[in-house]
């Protein structure tokens, strides 16, 4: 009850309405993370008041309550962005780790409290974060929040296949249409940090041309693929923008989101193709049940068709923290070589830079 006062006349200083957010009887949640506060060149210190410039990504992907409140996660494209055009002029806290899936994820007391503290947040949008999206709108007319990936122009996007007024959220998985995204968060950062322009803009740069280099090398990998093999077969459709920058066919068991469920027609349908295409390999997520995967496998073994995992991919979320797979270019690059490989192509045995694990 103290702490909740506390947390409660703290929010309401700031015009949060906790009524909006919060549902009844939810039990007090392990916290997060902490925003940490970083002093930049010109802040004065005046007692112990401290004016902070805090950045704070969201991007609502993956999410683990069993991490310490003060690890360093990158976890999400967004983040690793944010960090990466930042470096030590921001600090970045996600407030998402791995294993939680964004589609469902909803905010909890301690999400509440940095958001409403934080000078910058930065989601992901396109209905990624669908059960969150009222709050960001509250959130919105109190602090800067800005939906990044909703900065895309519409004809880049795909449609929803769920939804006709939304778009598929996945646009992470293709880079050229990823690095639109980053130059737009640079732009952020910019506006937020604008004595720090050479440095932000130095950042950006760097990272923008390893984005492109990590374009030509998926288009290069996967022309190797042979006609007939050129079908990704997944547990859900976060890979369509993939396939059409890369002439890939891509189908998944379930939906754009990993709410919506397999059906058993739709798992007979994925059989009887893999059996009539001789389609020899399927991929599972990393954040993604495999038990449809194992039913699609069984289904065609049944049918006298030898289908494998041809590995697991990331989709939702990156790789473990602190590895090359747990950065945006490791985890794009990780899928490249994996799908290749898997699919009958050529491509390095570690990948475009040799740091595949």
């Amino acid at each position: 009850p103290r702490r909740w006062t506390h947390i409660h006349g703290d929010l309401k200083r700031k015009g949060v309405g906790l009524q909006r957010v919060f549902r009844a009887g939810e039990a007090d949640p392990h916290p997060l993370l902490v925003v940490k506060n970083l002093q930049l060149p010109g802040q004065i210190a005046r007692k112990t008041m401290l004016l902070q410039r805090v950045v704070l990504t969201i991007n609502v992907q993956q999410i683990s309550r069993q991490v310490a409140a003060d690890r360093e996660q990158h976890r999400d494209p967004a983040t690793d962005a944010v960090r990466r055009i930042g470096g030590d002029v921001v600090a970045v806290k996600a407030l998402m780790g791995p294993g939680v899936d964004p589609h469902a994820y909803r905010q909890t007391r301690s999400d509440i409290v940095a958001l409403a503290r934080a000078d910058l947040v930065l989601w992901h949008g396109l209905y990624l974060e669908a059960q969150m999206e009222s709050f960001f709108a509250d959130l919105s007319r109190r602090s800067q929040v800005v939906a990044v990936a909703e900065t895309l122009p519409h004809e880049l996007l795909r449609a929803h296949d769920d939804y006709v007024d939304k778009f598929d959220p996945h646009v992470w998985m293709a880079p050229e249409i990823w690095a639109r995204v980053v130059a737009e968060t640079g732009a952020l950062l910019n506006r937020v940090l604008p004595s720090h322009l050479g440095a932000l803009t130095a950042n950006l740069q760097t990272y923008l041309t390893e984005i492109a280099q990590l374009h030509a090398y998926a288009a290069t990998s996967l022309a190797t693929v042979p006609a007939d093999q050129r079908v990704l077969v997944t547990a859900h459709d976060a890979f369509n923008y993939f396939g059409a920058a890369y002439g890939i066919e891509v189908l998944g068991i379930q939906g754009m989101s990993t709410e919506s469920e397999a059906g058993l027609n739709r798992v007979g349908e994925l059989v009887n193709l893999l059996v009539d295409r001789q389609i020899s390999a399927v991929f599972v997520e990393s954040s993604v049940s495999d038990r449809n995967m194992r039913a699609l496998i069984e289904g065609a073994a049944s049918m006298g068709h030898e289908v494998r995992i041809g590995g697991q991919l990331y989709s939702d979320a990156m790789g473990p923290d602190g590895s090359y797979e747990g950065t945006y270019i490791g985890m794009i690059d990780h899928n490249i070589t994996t799908i290749t490989r898997a699919l009958g192509g050529q491509v390095p045995e570690r990948g475009m830079q040799g740091l595949l694990a």
